[in-house]
């Protein structure tokens, strides 16, 4: 006869539920679901396309926020049912299921968790994600590539709206930089852990055979603002060069000269966008991003000045923060939070939840 007692994990799981729910505040939840879906319910709604898409966003993402709460709720409840039913029933099956029950409530009380530690101005806010090829050749421009498919799969796997700005294509194989947004609530305070140099080490599918190769690739990672929030960007300050979209192969992409380069002299800051169907559409994102990442660059100075005045100038990332291994082993490693798993093809095809969460906890604990 099987005696299972899980009293202690679960009161754990409540208490920490509880101090969840007070963090995310399930009134304000509620009171922006009402709010939003009078919006959306608006018949003048997608007059404006791009506010619509926001507004829309916004309210799923909010009634995903508030159904896992309600569904935490419900099957804590359920739980104790389960390890009643369990004891009654004194076979092991009916505890291993209560037991599996368990571990999944406390996964996606973690998930919550990390939630509550997005806290900074700008974390709520769309992200813009740029990857350039690094050091390493041939093989650094694939590895910046499968770093694009690898964040445009996890923005998939999470529903995230996504839109790529810009891809420069290398000659040979792989891209030489990309930019494209993720257009989705808190998806800047996520991914911005993401930020840093990723290294590849496996074995050259370009190269001699038998040789390992080492390839770098660089993310950057900025928050998309609003127009209201933007930096003011001064027509002097800018160079702004029209010029033919191309694709993989030097193929054209369209036969007019739409795409915009925008360069800001006073930084050196060069933003492209191509992807959109008229020059007006593509200096408005090129501008869009170009305004994001000077106020980046502003608040970073301004962090900076402060740790100067402080005595106390110190790095935040590492040159690299993340390893993937492919051979003569398999592992990804971050090297910060020393979060690794053993399945690279799954951490390229999106699996970052893991690194994510280990790397947001890790922030909130060096700060």
């Amino acid at each position: 006869m099987i005696e299972l007692d899980l009293s202690d994990q679960i009161a754990a799981l409540r208490s920490t539920f509880g101090d969840i729910r007070a963090v995310l505040d399930v009134d304000a939840i509620t009171a922006d679901i009402a709010r939003l879906s009078e919006a959306a319910g608006a018949p003048d709604l997608w007059d404006d396309t791009d506010n619509a898409q926001k507004v829309t966003s916004a309210l799923s993402h909010r009634q995903s926020e508030l159904a896992k709460i309600a569904s935490i709720t419900s099957r804590l409840d359920d739980l104790e049912v389960l390890v009643e039913l369990a004891n009654e029933a004194g076979d092991e099956d009916s505890a291993q299921e209560a037991r599996t029950e368990l571990a999944g409530l406390q996964k996606l009380m973690g998930e919550l968790e990390v939630q509550t530690l997005l806290d900074g101005e700008f974390d709520p806010n769309p992200a813009v994600v740029t990857i350039r090829a690094g050091a390493g050749g041939v093989d650094a421009a694939d590895f910046a590539e499968m770093l694009m498919r690898m964040y445009l799969r996890w923005a998939e796997k999470h529903k995230y709206p996504t839109r790529v700005l810009d891809t420069s294509y290398a000659e040979e194989a792989g891209i030489k930089s990309t930019t494209f947004e993720i257009d989705a609530p808190y998806a800047f305070g996520t991914l911005s852990v993401e930020a840093g140099t990723h290294r590849l080490v496996r074995m050259s599918p370009f190269g001699a055979a038998g040789k390992r190769q080492t390839s770098f690739a660089a993310v950057e990672v900025v928050p998309l603002i609003e127009q209201a929030e933007s930096v003011d960007v001064p027509e002097s300050d800018i160079r702004i060069d029209v010029f033919r979209s191309s694709g993989p192969g030097g193929q054209s992409v369209n036969t007019t000269d739409s795409a915009v380069r925008i360069t800001h002299l006073p930084t050196g800051i060069v933003v492209s966008c191509q992807n959109e169907k008229s020059q007006i559409q593509n200096r408005a994102a090129a501008l869009r991003v170009l305004q994001s990442r000077l106020m980046l660059l502003q608040r970073e100075q301004e962090a900076a000045t402060k740790k100067e005045f402080a005595g106390n100038i110190t790095a935040s990332w590492g040159d690299q923060m993340r390893s993937y291994v492919l051979a003569p082993y398999q592992m990804v490693k971050d090297l910060r939070t020393d979060f690794e798993v053993n399945n690279p093809s799954n951490v390229f095809d999106g699996d970052l939840d893991g690194f994510i969460s280990a790397g947001i906890r890790w922030r909130k604990g060096a700060h």
